[in-house]
């Protein structure tokens, strides 16, 4: 076994080894070294020449004399040279490894910094949002006393809300209850159809029968949302590219209110089950109560930091969620304008494309913009499931009333139905390569599926057979609704018309 000097890498004339590192050194270089440093050259321990401890060799391979070669001056020159660049040479390689190790811990105190900043800023700009939206405090004190479905005093602003008061015993206790009360309803019901449903023989010989195209402007083409009111279905809620958001009636085929307050596109509207009261979202980042009768807004939330990207009412009517590109969903109190609650996967860490409660509220589902459908607790406020499956952002989800099923549609031009109590799929409708889905809606009974996208499809479910299918818009359909026991249908699209369809 040959010996190897830790400085010159080289087996060494005359070997000694440090007890301070147990390294082995040629003598002359160690000595060398630590006459001008005073250290062991492998981990900077104090270290002298007398530690030094000599090895013996059985066989060692002497170096020739100076008197038996020629000319020993130049050859101790060569080798005093030699000694001198190999020290050189060990040195630069121990600052090279300590530079490095310098700028790996810098890079790493730099990132932490910027994350600390980034989110010092965020905080920054959501109190000075927080601190605009404030008004003197009497006005605020009156603001608060006031119902919701009141304007301000005098036609004053309506306030904003941003800051997060918590899920309450009572709050958590009344949606327990509500669901109680809904699922005895739905297990009464049962397997059962409506006598009044209309049945898919008399469905399939729907056509249309109405089509209104003047309630959004011209000029910015385009209705993105619709909904029906689920105590009149003659009232129908559309959200245009416009700004505005339009109250319409069907019986009466004319408008009854265009409220305007957005500054960006309308994507998302919600009618009141039971109040004159309608809600709607926007990629201007706010929520906005409005009251139908008095044509104006009467609230603002303030949940989220970007665009909202989905809405849905609770069962009690009180209570709304939402979910935003800001990767976060927020549950607000309608009566309050407060957010209750605001809750993000840190995990994911992807932007949310859809919300939609299930029926009984106590659970509800998120869409990603990375194909995920995640189903969340509402009191818990956790992730219990997670439903992979599609390969493009998701555009829609729909809870049947039967509370079982799960529809979703995303940009793979495909609709997945899901099994709420196996969490698996069990069915996928495979539409056409370019076909876009936009809107995903059961009908109260649970018995029909309607699709709008390219087109408007209907299904008949558990068979989950095309049982209509109109291509009536000239743009995308955005919007698609059952009115009472399928007795119309009714859409909405980007050609800037909203259509009704029955026998």
């Amino acid at each position: 076994m040959s010996l190897v000097c830790a400085i010159s890498n080289e087996v060494p004339e005359h070997p000694c080894v440090s007890p301070v590192s147990n390294q082995v050194f040629e003598r002359r270089l160690i000595e060398k070294y630590i006459a001008e440093n005073g250290v062991d050259p492998m981990n900077s321990q104090p270290l002298s020449e007398e530690q030094l401890i000599d090895i013996k060799v059985s066989h060692p391979i002497r170096p020739k004399a100076p008197s038996s070669t020629s000319i020993p001056a130049i050859l101790k020159a060569l080798q005093d040279e030699w000694d001198a660049v190999m020290l050189h040479s060990f040195t630069l390689r121990q600052q090279l490894q300590t530079t490095r190790q310098e700028l790996s811990h810098a890079l790493y105190q730099h990132d932490a910094a910027c994350r600390v900043i980034a989110r010092l800023t965020k905080e920054v700009t959501a109190a000075r949002e927080a601190l605009a939206t404030l008004k003197p405090q009497a006005g605020l004190v009156a603001h608060q006393a006031m119902p919701a479905s009141q304007p301000a005093a005098g036609g004053g602003e309506p306030m904003e809300v941003s800051v997060q008061v918590g899920m309450t015993p009572e709050i958590i206790q009344k949606l327990q209850d509500k669901a109680t009360v809904l699922t005895t309803e739905r297990k009464k019901r049962g397997k059962t159809v409506p006598e009044e449903l209309v049945r898919a023989e008399d469905l399939s010989k729907y056509r249309q029968v109405a089509s209104h195209a003047g309630l959004h402007s011209a000029s910015v083409p385009g209705i993105l949302c619709m909904d029906l009111c689920p105590s009149d279905t003659n009232k129908v809620l559309t959200g245009g590219a416009d700004k505005n958001v339009v109250v319409f009636d069907k019986k009466e085929e004319q408008i009854i209110a265009t409220l305007k307050g957005h500054t960006k596109k309308v994507t998302s509207v919600i009618y009141h089950p039971s109040q004159s009261v309608v809600f709607s979202a926007s990629p201007d980042s706010t929520i906005r109560v409005w009251s139908v009768t008095g044509g104006n807004c009467i609230q603002v939330v303030r949940a989220h930091e970007a665009s909202v990207t989905g809405l849905s009412l609770h069962a009690t009517g009180d209570y709304l969620l939402s979910s935003s590109e800001d990767q976060y969903w927020a549950f607000s109190d309608i009566q309050t304008g407060q957010v209750l609650t605001k809750v993000t996967d840190e995990a994911a860490g992807v932007a949310l494309t859809c919300a939609q409660f299930h029926p009984d509220g106590l659970i509800f589902g998120t869409g990603t913009a990375d194909s995920q459908i995640k189903i969340w607790d509402l009191k818990e406020r956790t992730n219990v499931a997670n439903f992979p499956g599609h390969s493009g952002p998701v555009t829609s989800i729909a809870f049947s009333e039967n509370g079982y099923y799960l529809a979703t549609g995303a940009q793979d031009s495909s609709v997945k139905l899901w099994d709420l109590r196996k969490l698996k799929n069990f069915k996928t409708i495979a539409l056409d390569n370019s076909y876009e889905v936009k809107s995903l809606v059961f009908d109260q009974s649970g018995t029909y599926l309607a699709v709008g996208g390219s087109d408007i499809r209907v299904y008949i479910c558990k068979q989950w057979s095309e049982v209509l299918n109109f291509s009536d818009h000239s743009g995308l359909v955005t919007g698609v609704a059952f009115g009472d026991n399928a007795q119309f249908l009714s859409s909405a699209g980007m050609d800037r018309s909203l259509k009704f369809y029955s026998l």
